[in-house]
């Protein structure tokens, strides 16, 4: 078994990460097709992902530190790139803030 090979300090990597991206609010589109037991409306009325009582997606599996709707997964959240500007200034932010502030807020 060969060790994994972690990411260069600083660069955002999915398999080393904290998954901050993981806590934003993922608002959905039209055309998105989650099932009705994963989504909530803000107070706003916006239709979004829903988040467990820690500030997660519902969709996020914390066992294996991955989205368990993948293949279907809103289309904010494939336009997500990795270690891309919006990614990096994200966990800037996220770096930023006191240890026990997990919860993000939209921008």
């Amino acid at each position: 078994m060969s060790a994994r090979k972690l990411p260069a300090p600083g660069k955002a990597h999915c398999s080393a990460c904290d998954a901050v991206c993981c806590r934003l609010t993922v608002v959905l589109q039209a055309s998105d097709r989650i099932p009705d037991h994963l989504t909530t409306h803000t107070d706003n009325g916006l239709h979004v992902m829903a988040k467990d009582p820690e500030g997660w997606c519902v969709a996020m599996d914390g066992a294996r530190m991955n989205c368990g709707i993948y293949e279907t997964r809103p289309s904010v959240c494939r336009r997500f790139v990795m270690d891309g500007p919006y990614c990096r200034a994200v966990r800037a932010e996220h770096d930023e803030r006191p240890a026990d502030s997990t919860a993000l807020t939209p921008a």
